[in-house]
């Protein structure tokens, strides 16, 4: 983990290198796991687009993508616990080979509903891929199958993660000052 300060005082957590050779590791993993088959990456919106796409361009197995959007944090920096399907799948998953993508494993409970939703269409495989691994603070019990980084409890921006709709763009991932002014704002 790097320490390095940059974006407007930002503490680095992850450097745009060190998440794209990760990445690399879980596309050559993946074409191990799925040769000579095809798969459907699923990227769950908004925050996993640019891991999608990332990851989707390390892998040389036979590969689509399709998008789904929940919600479950609204605006702020804690989840409701409550999940919503806002943007369902445009393609049949049946008898395919399906990998959730997503950009945090958090508490479990997007990943659990997602899971619980996508086995009712009987794909043939399902797994998870998460760029990020938040253990201690699960609530469902849920582990994905390709783990980019495993990280404590800390709030976490850029490479498509936000608070609040800012910062996705940040090429890094970065640490959430805790003294922000947007986090202690009601």
């Amino acid at each position: 983990m790097s320490t390095t300060s940059i974006h407007s005082g930002l503490e680095v957590l992850f450097s745009r290198e060190q998440i794209r050779h990760r990445v690399l590791e879980m596309g050559r993993q993946i074409d191990r796991d799925y040769a000579g088959e095809k798969i459907v990456l699923v990227g769950v919106l908004k925050g996993a687009a640019i891991f999608l796409a990332d990851l989707a361009r390390s892998i040389s197995v036979d590969n689509t993508f399709d998008f789904v959007a929940v919600t479950s944090y609204g605006k702020g920096a804690r989840s409701s616990g409550a999940v919503k399907l806002i943007k369902d799948l445009d393609q049949s998953i049946e008898g395919k080979n399906v990998i959730i993508v997503e950009d945090i494993l958090d508490t479990g409970l997007t990943l659990g509903f997602l899971c619980s939703l996508f086995e009712q269409h009987q794909p043939k495989t399902l797994r998870i891929a998460a760029l990020l691994d938040k253990p201690s603070r699960r609530v469902e019990k849920i582990d994905a199958d390709y783990v980019g980084f495993t990280i404590p409890n800390q709030f976490v921006i850029g490479y498509g993660m936000d608070f609040a709709e800012r910062y996705r763009n940040l090429p890094d991932i970065c640490l959430m000052p805790p003294d922000a002014p947007e986090l202690s704002a009601g």
